[in-house]
């Protein structure tokens, strides 16, 4: 199973503090720690809110909002893929993880959908052309 482990924002990740010397290397040592344990497929950190935009939808009306946007604690700092047998594995892997910000932080865990979730209505064209897809995105990673 796949999860996404979502590194909440905090006040100062919003205002582009940067991490100290001191926890990115404890970062980089938890980060090789999952790798090794053929856990990590992805992670990377984000910058602030002010630098990005929201698309909004109603229908078929598009609004797009810039940022910074006001509820830190809803935001994203950063995120890992991890491929895990349960959640209760990626738990027990988060609960090993630094502290990624001074003070209190979160980690949010939320599983990514499969092909066999989504039931029937993903038919077997459209399962063809989300495989064609992660092939070409593999190969232009090469």
């Amino acid at each position: 199973m796949r999860f996404m482990v979502i590194v909440k924002a905090t006040a100062d990740s919003e205002a582009g503090v940067m991490p100290s010397q001191e926890l990115m290397a404890q970062m980089g040592a938890f980060n090789e720690e999952l790798v090794r344990a053929g856990v990590m497929q992805a992670g990377e950190g984000l910058h602030p809110s002010a630098k990005g935009a929201r698309v909004l939808f109603s229908g078929a009306e598009r609004r797009v909002v810039d940022g910074p946007f006001a509820e830190t604690k809803e935001l994203v700092a950063g995120f890992w893929l991890w491929n895990c047998a349960s959640l209760q594995e990626a738990i027990d892997w988060a609960r090993r993880c630094p502290n990624p910000h001074p003070g209190e932080s979160q980690l949010e865990i939320r599983q990514v959908f499969d092909a066999e979730d989504f039931g029937a209505e993903f038919t077997p064209e459209l399962r063809a052309q989300e495989e064609r897809l992660r092939q070409e995105i593999a190969s232009r990673a090469a």
